[in-house]
């Protein structure tokens, strides 16, 4: 069976300020962001890239978003939709530990999660503007650590399987990560928050790729950018509506 990416859709993020996802960008506008979960489809194991955020009531109240999931939209009940159960889910890849992006990992008491080290240490002790975003409060544990027994800290690239590779994308955090998908087509990269939006791709006409407003190290940001450049690939954002109706990618 060839590999397969599905953008099974978790909510959504509303009336956020445009420059919190495009650096110097529409200052008075306001935009959404979709959240999703990536499922892959015909490896040796049941792979999903990213978990959402946790439960919308819990999301708004501790960071203050406008977190939003019709009920068809419940983790769960999406990976129904693909024929499946949280117990099937064998591996989970962090593209990077901001509780939009692992807010679900406790579903999946079967996986195995696959984080860069350099993310987990940052998590641990990140500077005092990021502790909300990793969910750093002294009473509760941080949704990422909803097992550590069950978490592989990866150095850098690393294949997970033939067809499947981590590829480092530092910048928006320190690590930051994306998977590389060898699919029938070519290859596709789920990005992480290194590519919000095909407009944060596409780039305009003062730079052909623009970051986030969000980042720990901008330099590291921009090499980044540089190597999805020289992977030739398809690249699949963490947060544009578009993602669903562009899939699945195969």
């Amino acid at each position: 069976m060839s590999l397969k990416i599905t953008a099974l859709p978790v909510g959504e993020m509303v009336g956020l300020p445009r420059p919190l996802t495009h650096m110097y960008r529409g200052w008075t506008e306001t935009l959404g962001l979709k959240v999703f979960m990536f499922l892959i489809e015909g490896g040796e194991e049941l792979t999903l890239v990213d978990t959402g955020t946790p439960p919308p009531e819990i999301a708004t109240k501790v960071h203050g978003y406008d977190v939003r999931r019709p009920p068809e939209e419940d983790p769960i009940a999406q990976l129904a939709t693909a024929g499946y159960r949280p117990d099937d889910v064998t591996r989970i890849v962090n593209t990077h530990l901001h509780w939009d992006h692992c807010g679900n990992n406790g579903l999946f008491t079967n996986a195995t999660a696959y984080v860069q080290r350099a993310e987990l240490e940052y998590g641990e002790n990140p500077l005092p503007m990021h502790t909300v975003a990793y969910e750093r409060f002294p009473d509760t544990p941080p949704l990422w650590r909803f097992a550590d027994s069950s978490v592989i800290a990866v150095d850098g690239e690393f294949e997970l399987e033939p067809g499947i590779r981590l590829v480092p994308l530092p910048g928006h955090t320190p690590g930051s990560q994306g998977v590389l998908v060898d699919c029938d087509s070519g290859p596709h990269l789920i990005a992480g928050d290194c590519v919000d939006t095909y407009a944060n791709w596409e780039g305009d006409a003062a730079m052909p790729h623009i970051p986030s407003g969000v980042y720990t190290d901008l330099l590291a940001y921009m090499e980044s950018f540089d190597r999805i450049d020289g992977l030739s690939c398809t690249v699949i954002p963490s947060h544009d509506y578009e993602v669903a109706d562009r899939g699945p990618f195969q």
